[in-house]
Order: C-alpha cells, then sequence, then structure tokens
C-alpha cells in the first residue's frame, strides 16, 4: 500500500528539475504524490468503508492540486509535460 524508498527515489530522480534536486521541487512531489494516490486508490476499491484513508487520499489529491497550479502558473509548457507524463487528465 504505501510507497517503498527505493520506488521514491526513482521517481525523484526521474522528474527532477536539476541536478541538486532532493524531491523539493514541485514535479517530482507531484510525482511522489501521484503515486501514493494511485496506490491509495487501489486500497480504496477494496476497504471502500476506510474514512480514515479516504481523508487522507483527499488531502493528498488537493495537494497535488495545488503543486499542479503553481507549476501551470510558472511555465505551463512544463505542466503540460508533467502531466502527459504521469497520464493525468489530457
Amino acid at each position: 500500500m504505501s510507497i517503498t524508498k527505493t520506488k521514491k527515489s526513482e521517481l525523484i530522480k526521474e522528474y527532477s528539475v536539476s541536478e541538486k534536486d532532493n524531491g523539493g521541487s514541485a514535479a517530482s512531489q507531484v510525482a511522489v504524490l501521484t503515486e501514493r494516490i494511485r496506490n491509495l486508490t487501489e486500497h480504496m476499491k477494496n476497504n471502500h468503508k476506510d474514512e480514515h484513508s479516504k481523508r487522507g487520499l483527499l488531502l493528498m489529491v488537493n495537494r497535488r492540486k495545488k503543486l499542479l497550479a503553481y507549476i501551470k502558473r510558472r511555465n505551463e509548457s512544463d505542466y503540460e509535460a508533467l502531466i502527459k507524463k504521469l497520464g493525468l487528465r489530457k
């Protein structure tokens, strides 16, 4: 259900903006959140009455939404590339 350290570091390395990026950039945060959201969505399919996990899922979705809005404000082409690479929306 949870994301492993190795998977998280792979995502950060793949979506990092610069060489010194350790997961602090908005793009890498969105990538990690997307992976966590996908894992928790699978959990919710089997455990639909788990209200605590549902709340955590909603918080993660909203945090990702805010980060994506920030990326879109800063550079729309980066935003388009990121959502295409992650398989979100369009």
